[in-house]
């Protein structure tokens, strides 16, 4: 029965059968293609082999039962609709063969067109074709099908047989030389024929076998091909890079072959229906006459502007502007279409949501909105923390110093200076060191994928913006600028040459992705007008930006939406200030340690080593009122906000001498019979508190309980501080953390000291402390329910949860095999970035639940890195905690992520 199954299993649908909510089964592209079909949009017909046989396919190394026929069945379906049989000799069906994941993902097989042409069904082709306006009908179109030919084994060899490109890239080069043109378009028939020959000899040099006759192997190969380059090495970067599950799979879509090659009325292009790079309403997009599909995305060839279409095809320029119409308001979203006229036909090869750029994702969530087909709600699901990061990056602050050496398209948006870099190798080994790196190539493929990853912006003197480099840069985020032809690129050489000069690997350069500008040398930068605004100087109700309008506007529906409320990790009073002005609603951690650097290590270093108790007292007594001072600071600037002190966190061995330095100056000293007496007393003390692991040491709590006073001198501080704030008028609410607690003993013999001095120092002022503990180390989350039992608050230090519950120290995990984890999938992302939600998040999800039914008035937040990773946040809201902390810089990122948590999970919270 169970195989009974198998074989009656669809794993082929026809586009009628389809819509573009099956991405999962049918890929995007595949779903998109249904969809289009149901629209009465002009398709060509074909049919989607579905994610689900590929699955079967990867795991058990061959095609599920069943697949062949349901191929055969829709191939012979296809052929009546169309009046033709595959390779006929006569008048032969051709198909394309193209990957379709659920994602579009650079790195999965480029498509192959053309398949079903053979040494004999060329020759039909050419008389099938006759001529196109402007030639003669007579002679057929002999140039059209060769160059068709050399296209399917060009494609077939590179993405089916894995055949070096560059061979036949240097074929075709060798062809144009011979006919002394820069131009493909010169080459006659005769000279595509003798391309033909020459890629069939690179085809079999590399195979070993000549290139296949028979147009179903070449269909079967080149389906086969593309289930497994879902585990091409591109792709697994790729998705590990962002997040996509391993398991999906691809869906293989077989499209009836239309042609953009057939001459001037002919051509390829794609369309945006608004600008992927700003957001601004209009038409955007690339056209390429006499071409076929992949040659515009391959930026090969320069293109035209997609206005000019109008002047080329007047007709079918029109028809597509209303089809982009049509597609935007049915989607509800910006769409990237692709599409080829042949012979004044249109015909629309493929629509998608479009990617764009950070700043056009919130600007046209606010048109969107504005033009009545989405809501609030959607628009802020529309966009995500990580493009508002990216929106508060710095911009080039150009004078008239710096004049651009080349201008470009500006493909995706950010300020990007490096040292100038020619192969992917390259760049992956110089960002390795640490360095900043701009990848420079003619045109980039899905090869340069690592460089580009590893890269801080792209160049290439090819392409627009919807080539290969800039629909990959502009979906990870970096800066991109793209057919500079100014530019001449000679990789093997690892040099440039532009307006006379001559750029070689190691020179740095700047390129501006927004205006598409490059420079010579490093400009410097200026910072964001989206980082203005949230400080403050640039007003959105009175500015010209619609960038901005269209922050504010989301970012103020996802403070209405959130439940979670956002803190910053502050330690100073610059910090605070700033951290509010980002809406900041509290400090979530400040660092005490952090105060005791610098002028005070001294008096810390002698608190530590202190024998007798006056030593100690003396030296207890000179750190109170530079503590006080620091918290009145604070405690000012965030004048009413809640403001939770850590009290002193880290191992001794941060304010003591190296060991080893120590010892080695005062053998040296000895050896020159220097007084060394003292230097000799403090090796002894260093010597008697050192530690193997001082991380898992002397530190935290247990400081606070071996050195007699130093909480109490943190927590008079502390009271003193608010007390002042208060009787100036001002509101102190602080909130003092007792970090690295593993036993509520330990919280309860510091709390009992300390609520004597709170009681003594607040007196009736109406100050109010609350008392609560980091929970960070394993035992803690897990005895939670006893440890609220004395604690008002729980903040998760999630740094050091993860350290704790992987059993790794960050400082040296993370360059020593993090690298390898990420690349061989045992990490999707490192659990310091996102939190680690099955094993740390479990923790903390038990330390909530635990800490609340014991104290059901806790109060729960996070104070970790994690408070301002976007994924992070979500999880956050999911536990229920009632706040995240993060940097001041990260404060608006949480914000939208805690307001957008709350509208993906289908609640209505609101503060």
């Amino acid at each position: 029965m169970a195989a009974q199954e198998t074989v009656d299993h669809k794993y082929v649908y026809d586009f009628s059968e389809g819509n573009k909510e099956l991405k999962d089964l049918l890929g995007g592209k595949g779903a998109n293609l249904a969809e289009m079909t149901n629209l009465g949009l002009p398709v060509p017909p074909g049919f989607t082999i579905t994610t689900e046989a590929c699955q079967a396919y990867l795991a058990t190394g061959r095609e599920p039962d069943g697949l062949a026929g349901q191929i055969e069945a829709h191939l012979e379906a296809l052929e009546r609709e169309m009046g033709k049989r595959l390779g006929d000799p006569q008048d032969p069906l051709l198909v394309s063969v193209r990957s379709g994941a659920k994602f579009s993902m650079p790195g999965m097989m480029e498509t192959v067109l053309n398949v079903g042409l053979n040494d004999q069904s060329v020759e039909g082709l050419a008389r099938q074709a006759g001529g196109s306006a402007g030639q003669a009908a007579s002679g057929g179109n002999d140039r059209f099908a060769w160059d068709s030919y050399r296209r399917l084994i060009q494609m077939f060899g590179k993405t089916v047989c894995e055949v070096p490109g560059e061979e036949f890239e240097h074929a075709l080069d060798e062809a144009k030389h011979a006919k002394g043109t820069h131009n493909d378009l010169d080459l006659d028939a005769d000279d595509l024929r003798g391309l033909v020959d020459a890629y069939k000899k690179i085809f079999l040099k590399h195979t070993g076998r000549e290139f296949p006759q028979q147009p179903r192997e070449q269909l079967d190969l080149a389906i086969r091909a593309v289930f497994e380059s879902w585990n091409a090495e591109r792709a697994v970067l790729y998705r590990r890079q962002e997040r996509i599950p391993a398991d999906l799979g691809t869906a293989v879509n077989v499209v009836t072959m239309v042609f953009g090659n057939l001459g001037p009325d002919s051509g390829t292009g794609v369309a945006f229906t608004r600008d992927p790079a700003s957001g601004a309403q209009g038409i955007y997009g690339d056209y390429l006459a006499n071409a076929q599909g992949e040659d515009v995305v391959a930026g090969i060839r320069n293109t035209v502007p997609l206005q000019e279409l109008e002047q080329l095809d007047k007709s079918s320029y029109d028809e597509l502007l209303g089809i982009m119409a049509r597609l935007e308001e049915h989607y509800k979203d910006l769409c990237d279409i692709e599409f080829t006229i042949e012979r004044g036909k249109l015909w629309m090869l493929q629509t998608r949501v479009g990617k764009r750029t950070a700043a056009a994702a919130f600007v046209i969530a606010g048109q969107l909105v504005d033009e009545g087909l989405i809501d609030l709600d959607e628009a802020l699901l529309r966009v995500n923390g990580a493009q508002l990061a990216q929106l508060m990056f710095p911009r080039f602050q150009l004078d008239h110093e710096f004049q651009p050496v080349a201008t470009g398209i500006g493909a995706s948006p950010g300020a990007a200076s490096g040292t100038v870099v020619f192969t992917s190798a390259r760049a992956v080994e110089l960002a390795a060191e640490g360095k900043s790196v701009i990848l420079v190539r003619r045109e980039t493929n899905p090869d340069d994928l690592n460089g580009m990853i590893a890269a801080k912006g792209i160049l290439t003197s090819r392409g627009g913006k919807t080539s290969h480099a800039a629909v990959v840069a502009r979906g990870m985020g970096k800066t991109c600028v793209s057919g500079a032809d100014e530019i001449e690129v000679n990789v093997p050489a690892k040099r440039f040459t532009v307006a006379g000069q001559t750029v070689t690997e190691g020179d740095v350069v700047s390129i501006d992705g927004t205006t598409g500008k490059v420079y010579l040398g490093e400009v410097p930068v200026m910072p964001s007008e989206v980082v203005q605004y949230f400080e403050g100087s640039l007003d959105p109700e009175h500015i010209d930006n619609a960038l901005v309008r269209a922050v504010h506007r989301i970012m103020t529906h996802a403070d209405g939406k959130r439940r979670l409320a956002v803190r910053t990790n502050a330690d100073t009073g610059a910090d605070a200030a700033r951290a509010r002005r980002f809406g900041a609603e509290g400090i979530g951690l400040c660092r005490t340690e952090h105060m005791f650097l610098g002028d005070r290590r001294e008096l810390v270093e002698r608190l530590i080593l202190a024998r007798a108790p006056g030593e100690r007292e003396a030296a207890l007594a000179a750190l109170l009122p530079m503590q006080r001072a620091d918290f009145v600071e604070i405690f000012r600037e965030m004048d009413g906000l809640p403001v939770t002190v850590r009290l002193i966190d880290p191992p001794l061995h941060e304010f003591l001498p190296p060991l080893e330095q120590l010892a080695v100056n005062v053998a040296v000293a000895q050896e020159r019979g220097e007084d060394v007496a003292k230097e000799e007393a403090l090796l002894a003390a260093v010597r008697r508190m050192h530690e193997e692991n001082p991380m898992l040491g002397l530190r935290g709590v247990r400081l606070g309980l071996v050195i007699p006073g130093l909480f109490a001198m943190q927590v008079r501080a502390i009271a003193e501080a608010a007390v002042s704030c208060v009787r100036d008028g001002g509101v102190a609410k602080p909130e003092i953390m007792v970090p690295l607690v593993g036993a509520v003993q330990e919280l309860e013999t510091v709390r009992a000291e300390a609520e004597k001095i709170i009681a003594e120092v607040v007196g009736d002022s109406g100050v109010e402390v609350l008392i609560g503990t980091m929970i960070e180390v394993p035992r803690a989350a897990l005895t939670a329910g006893q440890i609220a039992e004395a604690a008002e608050f729980f903040s998760f230090g999630t740094n050091d949860l993860t350290q704790m519950g992987w059993g790794f120290s960050r400082d040296d995990v993370e360059g020593a095999f993090f690298w390898r984890y990420l690349e061989l999938g045992i990490f999707g992302i490192s659990p310091f970035e996102s939190i680690d939600r099955d094993g740390v998040g479990r923790l903390v999800r038990i330390a909530a639940e635990e800490g609340r039914a014991a104290r059901p008035g806790l109060k729960l937040g996070i104070c970790g890195e994690h408070g301002g990773d976007p994924d992070s946040v979500h999880f956050f809201h999911e536990v229920g905690l009632d706040y995240v902390s993060c940097s001041p810089f990260r404060v608006p990122v949480a914000r939208l992520e805690a307001g957008r948590a709350v509208v993906e999970s289908g609640g209505s919270d609101s503060r």
